[in-house]
């Protein structure tokens, strides 16, 4: 006696329906991927957009050498860039590093300034009337008039007091009013009137950025007493600043 199939054969026949309506409802190339919308109201996706990577901003004129130097937690920058090796004359820029990906971004100059009175030199030697090429750490100021609001320490003292006449027969007075000293052969952390030179006295010392006096110096900075006071207003401790000195040709190597 055989059992009827008519019900099992129907519900085949459906399945099959259902299969091939959906089957003919997708046509993709690669079934893992999103199904494209059809139809009157679709529209495509919008194209992703890639921002383009933008390296932070050097300071300029500075060559590999030099910035390899630079130290990465220097946040602030003095820039010191002579006319020519045996020039007395360079400009002076300030530039701030407050956001990594930015990078360095000018924040006050170009000043006019002075430097040595025979140019720069990569050995700095006593009485060789040249300002010492490098980058050097600005931790201390002082000066014989009261602190305007450094935020280096300052050391306020009458012996910054000078006399006497310069090389174009300027006078003096006044030079030292304000200063910063150049972490040049001394001791970070003492007065800039401290006198330990721990490469020797050969080497010289005494390294400022000093108030102008019209005239080259022996190997300091030199800049107009409202650039310095301005420069003693900014120069923050906390973003261990620095001084990037020397002239055009040094700096870009």
């Amino acid at each position: 006696m055989s059992v009827p199939r008519r019900p099992y054969v129907l519900l085949v026949a459906l399945f099959l329906l259902v299969i091939g309506c959906s089957s003919g409802a997708v046509r993709s190339s690669d079934p893992s991927g999103p199904r494209a919308l059809s139809g009157p109201g679709a529209s495509a996706a919008p194209p992703r957009t890639v921002e383009p990577y933008v390296a932070p901003a050097e300071i300029p004129g500075l060559g590999p050498e030099t910035l390899a130097q630079l130290p990465d937690t220097a946040r602030q920058a003095v820039l010191v860039t002579g006319q020519g090796p045996d020039s007395n004359r360079s400009a002076v820029e300030l530039y701030s590093r407050d956001d990594a990906a930015r990078g360095w971004r000018p924040l006050a100059g170009p000043w006019p300034a002075h430097n040595g009175m025979e140019g720069w030199t990569d050995h700095h030697l006593t009485d060789d009337l040249r300002s010492p090429v490098g980058i050097f750490g600005l931790t201390d100021a002082g000066g014989r008039l009261p602190d305007p609001g450094a935020l280096l320490p300052y050391d306020e003292e009458h012996r910054f007091a000078v006399s006497g006449e310069g090389f174009l027969g300027e006078p003096l007075e006044g030079s030292f009013d304000y200063v910063v000293a150049i972490n040049y052969n001394r001791v970070a952390g003492t007065s800039p009137l401290d006198r330990t030179r721990p490469m020797g006295e050969e080497r010289g010392g005494g390294i400022w950025i000093h108030v102008d006096h019209g005239g080259p110096t022996q190997g300091c900075v030199s800049l107009t007493e409202d650039r310095m006071r301005e420069l003693l207003l900014t120069l923050d401790p906390a973003k261990e600043p620095v001084i990037v000195m020397g002239d055009q040709a040094s700096l870009a190597r």
